[in-house]
């Protein structure tokens, strides 16, 4: 069972010290982890430009700032950082975290940012595919030797090495063919959202087995983790665009989801409050303790 801890604004500054104190509160409240999303800025035609801390800088200060929780990310967009510098990255502030990090990654889509910071918006899973595998074994073995034709990683080595040997898993967050492939034969973890109800993870589930047993993997050994899109209609009138089949209900409702979701499996679920108040918040850990069936710290 985990916590998403969402850093975006909407269109004023949050500031760190908000988000620090969210994600400490978390942690007491019991929360397994804690994620960040990461983009440069959200843009639409005739909107005000939205904006989000940078996902890395945040990431390594709440590493700092808590003891229990994994961090994770809610996923890096491939392209914003160079794979062989991301591994050392990675390493860094899993030691920083004590082997706390879970690595989420993925291809990236919001084209906005890419023309905003000059990023190469074209064949994304291209150089995806690249990415990983200079990542993969850099985290894993710590050494490389890769030339593609969007990355190079010569003779690379990472060291020195984190606290764990094999470093923090790979998590890939995607739906499609390809990327389910890659997922399948790369990573450690996958993530799907955003789901509603755990019936809602049928066909994904279905689809990422399919993918595994394509490139010989045992669909046993990936970890299935789900992004839950959350919505309290009584805080927020308007259905978020983004939820397709949001989770809604009451404590006793929201406990018994997580329920249906660990009966299916899955690992991980992370959570998306709509809207993302304290009231919010508030009836989330409600619906933990009741799953846990634990009183509040």
């Amino acid at each position: 069972m985990v916590f998403l801890a969402n850093d975006r604004e909407t269109y004023r500054k949050r500031p760190y010290d908000t988000i620090r104190a969210v994600a400490q509160q978390a942690e007491t409240d019991g929360f397994d982890s804690i994620w960040l999303a990461d983009h440069l800025l959200y843009r639409n035609p005739g909107e005000p430009t939205r904006g989000i801390w940078e996902c890395w800088t945040m990431l390594a200060a709440l590493a700092e700032a808590t003891r229990r929780v994994e961090i994770g990310t809610m996923v890096l967009c491939n392209s914003f950082r160079n794979p062989a510098i991301l591994a050392k990255m990675a390493t860094a502030a899993d030691e920083v975290s004590r082997g706390r990090l879970i690595l989420g990654i993925g291809a990236g889509w919001n084209e906005p940012e890419y023309q905003a910071f000059g990023l190469p918006f074209d064949h994304r899973v291209d150089r995806f595919e690249e990415a990983l595998q200079i990542l993969t074994p850099l985290l894993r073995e710590g050494y490389v030797d890769f030339a593609g034709r969007y990355y190079q990683a010569r003779n690379c080595e990472n060291v020195p090495r984190g606290p764990r040997p094999e470093g923090p898993p790979i998590l890939v967050g995607t739906r499609g063919p390809r990327m389910l492939r890659l997922t399948a034969r790369y990573a450690d973890l996958w993530n799907v959202g955003y789901m509603g109800k755990p019936d809602t993870m049928a066909e994904p589930l279905a689809k990422i087995t399919a993918a595994c047993r394509e490139v010989g993997r045992d669909p046993a050994t990936i970890g299935i983790t789900a992004l839950i899109g959350l919505w309290f209609p009584d805080l927020q009138a308007q259905k978020p665009s983004f939820f397709d089949h949001p989770l809604t209900g009451t404590a006793q409702e929201l406990a018994a989801a997580m329920r249906g979701y660990a009966q299916l499996g899955v690992q991980h679920i992370m959570f998306q409050c709509e809207p993302y108040t304290a009231e919010a918040l508030l009836r989330l850990t409600e619906a933990l303790q009741l799953y846990r069936g634990t009183e509040p710290q």
